[in-house]
């Protein structure tokens, strides 16, 4: 471990020149004092690491020295399909060993490559969360991604809508969907029969077919406690994380939004529809006739029955017209007037 960390150490100075301490300590998530013992092992070991002192001081290597010892471990290599995601990488655990394998890669590069990937770095980022939303606290979920990546059985409490429940699971894989993270995984056949008919726990709706052992979606931060207790499982022929999560969103959605509404809108709504109604707002866009003479234009858009469709629309306000069917109509309208005489 500490040899990797002063490779780590070697590595960030010899890309990025002087750095001080306090920096490279954040960067190695150590303390400064490793850092100053760090720094003396590797001037020990013929490494020529020069200290300037001063306001503007730090450490520096010699100039025109320059290591060639980058191989990459394997847990380093896997964790550059996070190169992206320094936040995701974290939360797998995986932070030290992303750095690691960027700065190795860094160091490999011809020197005007090590220049232009540092200049994409310093201007592309990406967010995951969704904006204004906490992303969930994941406390399991590097002991979660180990046993995915062991193939080990998990036993688990898991914090449903109706309740907490046990179940031991076949982790399959790990998605991270606007700042959220899921676990797929397939039910031990003993308590399949328990789920069957059950929607997913994490909200997406199981696949069809034989309920024994069905794949199903469960979300991380509902995990109360999980453990590992060795036993290994086979993971399913022929499955595929990427394909599974995809056709689960799109019976999720034709699951969830069954009902459609005949809703004029404004210049305005047009506007927000797409960003608060997602893929069925631009749907309901391409449906839209020509304007009137105030720019209001009719469209059909895909909503969830009930309550759920009442409060999805009273977003809009008065920026739109629900025309149809009548109860969801009649629906808002009694919400509308419940509200006006509470306010007035």
């Amino acid at each position: 471990m500490r040899a990797d960390r002063l490779l780590s150490l070697l590595l960030l100075l010899q890309n990025r020149g002087r750095m001080t301490a306090p920096e490279l300590a954040a960067e190695l998530e150590v303390s400064v004092r490793t850092v100053y013992r760090d720094v003396e092992a590797l001037g020990a070991s013929g490494i020529p690491v020069h200290a300037d002192r001063g306001p503007a001081g730090g450490f520096r290597l010699v100039d025109g020295y320059r290591t060639r010892l980058t191989g990459l471990t394997d847990v380093q290599a896997g964790s550059l399909f996070l190169a992206g995601a320094p936040g995701p990488a974290r939360d797998l655990g995986l932070g030290a060993d992303l750095t690691a394998a960027q700065l190795k890669l860094e160091a490999a590069l011809p020197a005007e490559l090590a220049v232009r990937a540092r200049r994409i770095q310093q201007r592309f980022h990406l967010d995951a969360p969704a904006w204004f939303r906490d992303a969930d606290p994941v406390p399991h979920l590097a002991q979660i991604a180990e046993a995915v990546w062991e193939q080990r059985i998990l036993k688990t409490h898991y914090r449903r809508w109706s309740g907490a429940v046990h179940r031991a699971l076949w982790p399959l894989g790990l998605v991270l969907k606007g700042g959220i993270w899921y676990l797929v995984a397939r039910a031990a056949e003993a308590e399949a029969e328990a789920e069957a008919g059950e929607a997913g726990a994490g909200g997406l709706p199981a696949a069809p077919g034989n309920t024994e052992g069905a794949v199903r979606t469960y979300r991380v931060g509902r995990f109360l406690a999980v453990d590992t207790p060795g036993e290994r499982f086979e993971r399913p022929e022929g499955f595929e994380l990427a394909a599974y999560w995809e056709e689960s969103a799109r019976r999720l959605e034709a699951a969830t939004r069954r009902q459609t509404a005949s809703v004029r809108l404004s210049p305005r709504a047009r506007r927000l529809l797409p960003m608060w109604f997602g893929a069925a707002g631009v749907r309901a866009l391409a449906t839209a006739g020509p304007p009137d003479a105030e720019g209001w234009v009719g469209v059909e858009l895909a909503v969830e029955s009930g309550s759920v469709a009442v409060g999805d629309l009273l977003r809009l306000g008065a920026e739109a017209e629900v025309l149809g069917p009548p109860e969801l109509r009649r629906a808002l309208a009694d919400t509308v007037a419940e509200l006006a005489g509470r306010y007035r």
